[in-house]
C-alpha cells in the first residue's frame, strides 16, 4: 500500500493511493497515518478495505508528511561508503546518530526555507524507515519485522550551522522545513529489499546525486538493531538512513550550496518523487 496524508498544513487527512494512481480518502476508517495504524494489525485492517468504496479525492491537493505525529526523527550520518569518501571522513565503527527536530518536518513538495544567516544549505536524498511496532533489543535477523514501511526523506542541512556553531549536528539539521518527508509511505511488503533501491537528486534539473542503498555501511536491519539497544523505537518513529555521494559539501574544488530560487527534485525506486522550491527567511 501507498499511504499518505493530504490537505493544508496541520489539517491533513489520511489517504491511500490505489493501483490506478487515484488518491482515496481514508478518514472514514482512521484518523491519521500514525500510531497503531502503522502496526501489522493496523495495516491489515487497511488492506481489508474495498478500495472502490473509498471516496476519490478531487483535484490535486497538497501532500503533507506521510506520517503523522512522528515520535522521534532519528538520522544516521556518513552511512554510505562513497559519501564518506567524498567528504574525506573515516568509515565509522558504529552508526553515527543525530536527531532532527520534528518541527523541521514538512510535506514532500513544500518550499524549503533557508534560515536567516544561512550560507551553506545542502541537500541529502535519503531512505526513510518508519517504525510500525515497538522495537527494543531486537536482533538484525528480525529487525525489519518492526518496520511499517519506507519513504523518501530530504535531510536538508545547513553546513555552517552543523559544523561551525559549536555543538552537535542537530543545529544544522533541524531548521524549519529541513525535513521533507513523503510523498507516501510504502508498506514493507511492497519493498522486496531495502538494500537494493536506486536513488537520485537533481538541483535545477542537473543530476547531483546518484546512488543505491546497496552501498550503505550499516543496513536498515543493523541500524534498527543498534538503535533499539540504545532506546525503544515506537510506532511512528522515523529513521533517515544516510545519503549517497553528490552533496554540495563534497564538491571540489569549491562547494556550490543552495540559493533562493533553486529547485530540488529527488526520488527513490518505488517510493515516489519530491520537488521543493528553495526560499529564504527574511
Amino acid at each position: 500500500m501507498k499511504l499518505l496524508r493530504y490537505g493544508a498544513p496541520g489539517l491533513e487527512k489520511p489517504g491511500l493511493l490505489d493501483q490506478n494512481g487515484t488518491l482515496r480518502d481514508l478518514s472514514g476508517h482512521v484518523d491519521d497515518i500514525a500510531g497503531d495504524v502503522l502496526s501489522d494489525d493496523g495495516l491489515e485492517k487497511l488492506r481489508a478495505i474495498d478500495l472502490a468504496s473509498l471516496p476519490a479525492v478531487e483535484g490535486t491537493p497538497r501532500l503533507g508528511p506521510c506520517v503523522g505525529r512522528i515520535g522521534k526523527f532519528c538520522c544516521i550520518g556518513l552511512n554510505y561508503s562513497d559519501h564518506a569518501a567524498e567528504t574525506g571522513a573515516a568509515i565509522p565503527e558504529h552508526p553515527i546518530l543525530f536527531m532532527k527536530a520534528n518541527s523541521a518536518v514538512v510535506g514532500p513538495n513544500d518550499t524549503v526555507m533557508m534560515p536567516r544567516g544561512s550560507t551553506s544549505t545542502d541537500w541529502e536524498c535519503e531512505l526513510g524507515v518508519v517504525i510500525g511496532t515497538t522495537a527494543k533489543y531486537v536482533d538484525k535477523a528480525n529487525a525489519l519485522d518492526h518496520v511499517a514501511g519506507y519513504c523518501v526523506v530530504n535531510d536538508v542541512s545547513e553546513r555552517h550551522f552543523q559544523n561551525k556553531l559549536t555543538g552537535q549536528w542537530t543545529k544544522g539539521k533541524s531548521c524549519d522545513t529541513f525535513g521533507p518527508t513523503g510523498p507516501w509511505l510504502v508498506t514493507r511488503d511492497e519493498v522486496t529489499d531495502p538494500q537494493a533501491l536506486g536513488m537520485y537528486l537533481d538541483v535545477n534539473g542537473k543530476r547531483m546525486q546518484t546512488g543505491n542503498t546497496a552501498t550503505m555501511i550499516f543496513t536498515v536491519a543493523e541500524i534498527i538493531e543498534h538503535l533499539s539497544a540504545l532506546f525503544t523505537l515506537h510506532p511512528g518513529d522515523v529513521i533517515s538512513t544516510g545519503t549517497p555521494p553528490g552533496v554540495a559539501l563534497g564538491m571540489k574544488p569549491q562547494p556550490i550550496f543552495l540559493r533562493k530560487g533553486d529547485v530540488m527534485e529527488l526520488g527513490i525506486d518505488g517510493l515516489g518523487v519530491q520537488r521543493q522550491d528553495v526560499g529564504q527567511d527574511d
